[in-house]
């Protein structure tokens, strides 16, 4: 097995952890219908949602008429994805595949969504190029990532400093919400670019239940948590998540409501 491919089965391993349709849940509602109103998804129209998770993204899309296909490096996902589609008595076409390389011809999608998806796959400019290469000219790449900044890249940061690094070729995952970061990884393709921040909120009983779910739940803080409580540093890190969200709670009536800042890409081919 190659480096590439070690740290893909590494991937699908992380996300195949906890319970990520949980996790979903939490922004089901927010990043999903700013995203689509941003990109505009009308009847007809062909539609990829990479890294589609357990297709908060595909199925909205759907709803809207257009005919989707929602892709995704860990097809267990799937197995919430699909009873959610025939609740909504909608279509999606559930297909496993890796944003690194999306098994598709060029052009063909009108529009090429993802939700705090393809900013995970390591190599962040041959994603860039995928995402161009399957979208149609004149189509329309839209994706919502979490910033550096946000709740979500103080997690990583902070998780990162008791981990092994990542491979060298490998980028961190909040960069695809820097938007200087994406301006270069998209310098080469012929698309105009928008930006724009907002942010989903988080809300939990209190920071101790907020990480008491995430760490039986969300799938880099599972491996995370198995990982170093072997090495006995897992207390310490958890520590330092629980101090980070005390910090950013606005709440005032005594539970944890934490805004969780992203950002959203529009890159429109011309």
């Amino acid at each position: 097995m190659t480096t590439i491919e070690a740290l893909k089965a590494s991937h699908h391993a992380v996300w195949a952890a906890g319970d990520y349709a949980a996790v979903a849940e939490l922004i089901d509602e927010i990043p999903p219908r700013h995203l689509l109103d941003r990109v505009g998804v009308a009847p007809g129209q062909a539609v990829l949602d990479v890294a589609t998770g357990t297709g908060n993204v595909a199925l909205r899309a759907a709803a809207a008429g257009a005919r989707v296909v929602g892709l995704d490096l860990t097809p267990e996902l799937f197995e919430s994805a699909r009873p959610r589609a025939e609740t909504l008595g909608v279509r999606v076409d559930w297909v496993e595949g890796d944003a690194e390389a999306l098994p598709f011809a060029d052009g063909s999608f009108d529009r090429v969504l993802s939700a705090f998806g393809v900013q995970f796959a390591p190599r962040h400019l041959l994603v860039a190029e995928e995402l161009v290469r399957v979208c149609a000219p004149g189509g329309t790449i839209g994706l919502a990532n979490w910033t550096p900044e946000s709740k979500v890249g103080e997690l990583f940061t902070i998780m990162s400093r008791y981990l092994p690094p990542p491979p060298p070729y490998a980028s961190a995952p909040p960069l695809w919400g820097d938007e200087a970061h994406v301006t270069r990884l998209f310098a080469d393709a012929d698309v105009e670019l928008e930006f724009e921040r907002a942010t989903t909120p988080f809300v939990f009983d209190s920071a101790e239940h907020y990480v008491s779910f995430f760490e039986t739940s969300y799938g880099p803080t599972v491996k995370a948590r198995e990982r170093l409580t072997a090495e006995g540093t897992w207390d310490e890190c958890r520590a330092e998540i629980v101090e980070m969200m005390e910090r950013r709670n606005v709440a005032t009536d005594g539970s944890l409501e934490v805004p969780a800042e992203y950002l959203v890409v529009v890159a429109t081919r011309r």
